[in-house]
C-alpha cells in the first residue's frame, strides 16, 4: 500500500511539498488519539504500511505516555510546542527517539506533528562537522585512520589483559571475538569459537545435565530486550567436557539505534564454590559440635541438679562393703559393667561411681532410660540422625553414643531394648562403630557401657526375648544391687543421711528422728527401697510441727488376707481392724495394699485377673493412684520358668 499524503483540496501545492518533503510529518488528533494521516516519511520512519491506523496512537508511546501528554496539551493551549524527550515505537515495536515540533490547526483538537529521527540527525551533524574540519585542513583523513586504529590497539591490549573471560555476540547469536582469557577457561580457541554458535557450544545443558533451551538463554535475552543481563551461577562447558561454574555479565550493542549483538563478560568461579563450600562445611562441623556440646551440657546441668546421694555410697553393712570392693575393682579396668536388682535400690549411684573411679571422669556419663524411648526412636536416640532421615528430621542430630564418646554410656532398664536394636547395640559395643539413621557414612566412637535391669535378664533369654550374645557382652562384671531389706542395718545411717538433706531442702533444722523411731524404721520390709525410705524422710519433715519426726504408721499395716487385702468395698465391720487409722496411716495401707494386688497380678493393671480388678476399682483410679506414689506396675512383672517336672510330661 503506497503511503498517504497530507491532504488539502484548497492547496495541491502544500499537498505535494508535504508529500515530498524529507521532514516526517504526521497529523494528530490526541483528544481521539488517532493517527489522521502522514506523509511519505513519516511512513518510512515508523513503518507505516496502511491507513488509517485501527489502533490509538498511544500505543506507540510507551514509556514516553506521560510526556505526550503534556506535549499535547502545551501544544493545544499555546498553539505550537516542541520537544526531544519523546519516544515512538514502530510497527515493529523499535524505539525512535525523536525530536518533535507541533503547530495547531485552525481552531480545531488537530495537531500538525514534525518528526525528527535525533540518531540519524546526529549522525548528519557529525558528518558535516567532519567534512568541514577535513575541508579546513584541520584533521586529515590519514590521521583520522591512525586515531582509530590506536583505538582498536588499546582495546585488544584491553582484551587482552583482562583476568575475565570476554567475548562477542552477533545478533544471531554467533561469536565475533574472543580474548585470550575466554579462550584458557573454556579450553576453546578464537579459530574454533568464531563464527560459530556460543549457546550450541559451551551453554547448552544447566549444571543438572539438563537441556538449557536457548529462548532461556539470559545471553540471547539480551538480543530482544535491550537489557543488561547479570547471573550469579551458572555452568559453561569447557572443551573436555567439564562443567565449569560462572558468573557473568550480558550487555546489549546498539548500532544506529538497533540492536546488533552483544558482549558477554565472565568470571570462573571454581575457587569461589570450593571456598563457599569449604565455608559451608566448616559451619556445618561448627553447628555439629555446638549441638554436641549444648547437649553434652544439658546431661553436665542434670548432673549437677542431681542429689548428692548420687556421688556417695552410705552405709556400712557387709553388702556395701562388698559392693565399695567390687566398684574399686572394676572401675579403672574399662570394662562393661551389669547391674542388677531391684528399682529404687541406687544402681545409677553406682554406675556413677564407677565412672568418677575411671579414667573417664573427665568426659560426661551419659544416662539412657530405655523404658522411657519410644519405640520407634531407639535407634534414632542411640546413634543419631540425618537432617532429612525421617518426618521431623529438620536437622543433623547426634545420638547418645555420640554424646558419650571418650566417657561413659549408661543404659538404664536395658531388659526394655526392642529386639531388633539388640544387634544394632551388639555390633557398637564389639566394633565401636555405628552409622546415623539416613547415614551412610561409618562412624567410630570409644565408649564405655554400664548397664543396668531389674528384670531377669536370663529369662528373657529363655523367652526369645532378650540375645544371649547382648547379655555376655554387658555382662562382663556383672554387680548385684541388694534391697534394702536385706542391709536393714544401714537403714539408721541412711535415715539420718536423708534427714540432714530434707532439712537443708526445705529449711527446717532442727528436726531429729528418735532413736524408738530409727527402731520402727528398721522394722519396716521397705518394698520400695532406697527410694522409699528417702520419700518418707522427706514427707515426715515437711508435715512435722514438733521438730520429731515418727514413724509410728508404717507399722499399722498388718498382713491382711487376700479378701481383705483385694476388696476394699467390703463394709462388714468384723473384717475391719479394732483401732482407728489416721488418714496418713490408711493412705499408706491403700499404696501397701496397691503393692500386692501389683504382685498378685504379675504387674499387670486392667483386664481380667488385673490388680484394678483384684482392688474392685477402676483401673484408670488406681492408674492415677500409682502415678501419684511413683510406682511403675512394669517392676512387679514376673517370668516363670518352664517346668521340666515329670507331672509336665503325664498325659
Amino acid at each position: 500500500m503506497h503511503a498517504a499524503t497530507l491532504k488539502d483540496d484548497a492547496h495541491p501545492t502544500l499537498t505535494l511539498m508535504a508529500h515530498h518533503t524529507p521532514l516526517a510529518m504526521v497529523i494528530i488528533d490526541p483528544l481521539s488519539d488517532r493517527l489522521i494521516d502522514a506523509n511519505t516519511a513519516a511512513c518510512q520512519l515508523l513503518l507505516i504500511h496502511e491507513q488509517p491506523l485501527t489502533t490509538p496512537f498511544s500505543h506507540r508511546l510507551s514509556a514516553s505516555l506521560p510526556l505526550w501528554v503534556s506535549f499535547t496539551d502545551e501544544v493545544l493551549t499555546t498553539g505550537q510546542g516542541w520537544s526531544d524527550d519523546l519516544v515512538l515505537l514502530d510497527s515493529v515495536r523499535q524505539p525512535r527517539h525523536v525530536e518533535v515540533y507541533g503547530k495547531r490547526l485552525h481552531d480545531s483538537s488537530k495537531l500538525l506533528l514534525t518528526v525528527i529521527d535525533r540518531n540519524k540527525a546526529e549522525q548528519r551533524r557529525a558528518k558535516a562537522e567532519l567534512s568541514r574540519q577535513h575541508r579546513q585542513g584541520e584533521v586529515g583523513w590519514q590521521r583520522v585512520e591512525q586515531v582509530f586504529e590506536r583505538i582498536e590497539k588499546q582495546n585488544q591490549l584491553i582484551l587482552s589483559a583482562a583476568g575475565e573471560g570476554i567475548y562477542g555476540l552477533d545478533a544471531e547469536g554467533k561469536t565475533t571475538f574472543v580474548n585470550p582469557a575466554a579462550e584458557r577457561i573454556l579450553g576453546w580457541s578464537t579459530e574454533d569459537m568464531v563464527g560459530h554458535d556460543a549457546h550450541l557450544m559451551f551453554h547448552h545443558t544447566h549444571a543438572d545435565g539438563s537441556h538449557f533451551p536457548v529462548q532461556q538463554c539470559p545471553i540471547h535475552a539480551s538480543f530482544s530486550d535491550g537489557q543488561v543481563h547479570h547471573v550469579d551461577d551458572e555452568v559453561f562447558w569447557h572443551k573436555n567436557g567439564e562443567a565449569i561454574p560462572v558468573e557473568y555479565t550480558s550487555t546489549p550493542i546498539f548500532e544506529m539505534g538497533r540492536l546488533v549483538g552483544a558482549v558477554v563478560l565472565f568470571r570462573d568461579i571454581r575457587e569461589r564454590k570450593r571456598a563457599e563450600q569449604q565455608l559451608r562445611d566448616a559451619l556445618e562441623e561448627v553447628e555439629s559440635l555446638k549441638r554436641r556440646l549444648e547437649l553434652e551440657n544439658q546431661y553436665l546441668q542434670e548432673e549437677i541438679k542431681a542429689e548428692v546421694n548420687h556421688r556417695n555410697i552410705v552405709g556400712n553393712s557387709p553388702a556395701v562393703a562388698k559392693l565399695i570392693q567390687q566398684i574399686a575393682m572394676v572401675a579403672p579396668t574399662g570394662a562393661n559393667v551389669l547391674i542388677s536388682g531391684e528399682s529404687g535400690t541406687g544402681k545409677e549411684l553406682i554406675a556413677r561411681a564407677i565412672h568418677a573411679g575411671s579414667g573417664r571422669s573427665d568426659r560426661p556419663l551419659i544416662r539412657v532410660n530405655c523404658a522411657a524411648i519410644p519405640r520407634d526412636l531407639f535407634e534414632s536416640e542411640f546413634f543419631g540422625h540425618v537432617k532429612g532421615a525421617f518426618t521431623g528430621a529438620m536437622q543433623d542430630r547426634p545420638g547418645r553414643f555420640e554424646l558419650a564418646h571418650g566417657g561413659t554410656l549408661f543404659l538404664d532398664e536395658v531388659g526394655e531394648i526392642p529386639l531388633e536394636l539388640q544387634s544394632k547395640l551388639l555390633r557398637v559395643l564389639q566394633d565401636q562403630q555405628f552409622e546415623r539413621v539416613g547415614d551412610n557414612r561409618t562412624r567410630e566412637v570409644d565408649v564405655r557401657v554400664i548397664a543396668a535391669t531389674n528384670r531377669e535378664l536370663k529369662e528373657m533369654i529363655d523367652a526369645g526375648q532378650f540375645r544371649e550374645d547382648l547379655y555376655f557382652r554387658l555382662n562382663v562384671f556383672p554387680i548385684d544391687s541388694v534391697p534394702l531389706r536385706k542391709r536393714i542395718e544401714d537403714v539408721p545411717l541412711l535415715a539420718r543421711y536423708f534427714l540432714h538433706r530434707a532439712c537443708l531442702k526445705f529449711n527446717k533444722p532442727g528436726v531429729r528422728i528418735p532413736p524408738a523411731q530409727l527402731d520402727v524404721l528398721t522394722r519396716y520390709p521397705w518394698p520400695g527401697n532406697i527410694r522409699e525410705l528417702e520419700n518418707v524422710i522427706e514427707r515426715q519433715v515437711i508435715v512435722t510441727q514438733d521438730q520429731r519426726l515418727s514413724f509410728d504408721d508404717l507399722l499399722l499395716v498388718e498382713p491382711l488376707s487376700r479378701h481383705t487385702a483385694f476388696n476394699e468395698t467390703s463394709h462388714d465391720s468384723s473384717e475391719l481392724p479394732d483401732h482407728l487409722l489416721t488418714e496418713q496411716a490408711l493412705c499408706h495401707q491403700q499404696r501397701c495394699n496397691a503393692l500386692k494386688a501389683l504382685k498378685a497380678a504379675n504387674g499387670k493393671v486392667s483386664g481380667a485377673g488385673g490388680a484394678a480388678e483384684l482392688l474392685g476399682m477402676k483401673p484408670t483410679t488406681l492408674t492415677s493412684r500409682l502415678r501419684k506414689w511413683g510406682i511403675d506396675p512394669r517392676q512387679y512383672r514376673r517370668r516363670q520358668r518352664k517346668s521340666t517336672s515329670a507331672n509336665d510330661t503325664l498325659n
